[in-house]
């Protein structure tokens, strides 16, 4: 019973792990998508953030 503790131990490490990489990946991605839309010179991409920030009711000015 100790051999299937340590394994299902094992398994909830690696699943823990696992997941706080990918939280992090993806609080990474959206911060560089939110940098990139909000500073972009490209008035398309500026414009479709700012309109998208307006449509959930976050003020953006």
């Amino acid at each position: 019973m100790s051999i299937s503790t340590a394994s299902h131990t094992a398994s909830s490490t690696s699943t823990l792990t696992q997941r706080l990489t990918a939280a992090i990946s993806a609080m990474v991605l959206g911060a560089c998508l939110v940098y990139f839309a909000g500073f972009s010179h490209i008035a398309a991409v500026h414009n479709a953030a700012h309109d998208t920030r307006h449509s959930s009711a976050f003020p953006c000015h």
